[in-house]
């Protein structure tokens, strides 16, 4: 016997929002409704460009085979009640800038688009992936107020995925049999622990001497910089977007996965009040715990210079900003 009722059954599907409707968001909204996690709201100052790709992302579905809702916006009304809100917005990279050179510009526009999302998303976990990362993730920290757990940088599952595909072309195996861990920030003195490096459980140093390994340690802290320089007109969006898709599957599906973050350290090796990579277990709570490694003096040494590089940045976006507030 069936029952009837005359009030519809409305279903919570999970939101994700992704601020900044360029390469890496775009690229980020067609894997995340493609992998059917979540509905996508994609956000962008311009009129009309999160809409027209919108737009285009829905006429794929019938082919992808998938039936999420893909929204585009100008107006962060749309964004309210999202499970993650994720940060591309800014602008990249050209030849011969480094990260660091965007920090005017994209301090602004990250803190803004924090506020925005955090006032219409109270409960959201943020994923902040534009650069330079390490800072960026610290200036939207201070701006939503959020706890630490709730808000993280991507940087590196991509740096280590990026190492990876060094080793594998290097040795000429599959990506997927190399495991490689990579920490600090994500710039030049990103830290690559090539001994947690493995090929199906071997350690890369009984496959590799140790000049080629510090050559794949080398072009792993360049890889960005490299795609930079051969595309002349952008820089990478395609790894960047699988590896906060990554993060995005990991919470939504509470999978617990042990991956490398930007988070926010209170102590954890030996560093306080300063965002940098580290690894860290990702679930429905957004950071579930951070993983405190054994490190060698030398790759700790390594991590404590990336966070004081970090930190000088931090400290200059934070008088850009009380400049531009206070003119």
């Amino acid at each position: 016997m069936s029952s009837s009722s005359n009030s519809p059954i409305v279903c919570n599907l999970p939101r994700v929002t992704i601020v900044g409707a360029g390469r890496v968001g775009s690229t980020l909204a067609q894997r995340i409704a493609e992998k059917n996690l979540a509905d996508v709201v994609l956000l962008d100052i311009i009129a009309g460009m999160p809409q027209g790709l919108a737009l285009d992302l829905m006429e794929a579905r019938g082919i992808e085979i998938h039936n999420r809702q893909i929204i585009g916006t100008n107006n962060y009304a749309d964004t309210s009640g999202s499970q993650i809100v994720v940060i591309t917005a800014g602008l990249p990279r050209k030849p011969g800038m480094s990260r660091d050179d965007l920090l005017k510009t994209n301090a602004k526009i990250v803190v803004e688009a924090a506020k925005n999302a955090i006032a219409h998303s109270p409960n959201a976990i943020f994923i902040v992936v534009t650069n330079p990362l390490d800072v960026m993730t610290y200036l939207a920290w201070q701006a939503t107020g959020l706890p630490r757990d709730r808000i993280m940088g991507m940087a590196g599952v991509l740096d280590s995925a990026r190492f990876e595909t060094f080793i594998a072309l290097e040795l000429g195996v599959l990506p997927a049999d190399v495991k490689a861990m990579v920490l600090g920030s994500h710039g030049d003195l990103m830290v690559p622990l090539s001994r947690y490096a493995t090929v199906n459980g071997i350690p890369i140093t009984e496959l590799l001497d140790a000049a080629t390994i510090e050559r794949l340690v080398e072009r792993t802290r360049n890889g960005g910089a490299e795609i930079v320089e051969l595309m002349q007109t952008g820089g990478a969006f395609f790894a960047p977007a699988s590896a906060t898709s990554v993060m995005v599957e990991s919470i939504l599906l509470n999978q617990s996965r042990l991956l490398p973050v930007a988070a926010y350290l209170q102590g954890e090796y030996g560093l306080e009040d300063v965002v940098i990579g580290v690894p860290c277990r990702l679930g429905c709570g957004g950071i579930e715990s951070v993983l405190e490694l054994t490190l060698s003096d030398e790759e700790r040494k390594g991590l404590h210079t990336s966070a004081q590089s970090v930190r000088q940045n931090i400290e200059r976006s934070q008088e850009i900003l009380a400049n531009k507030n206070n003119p």
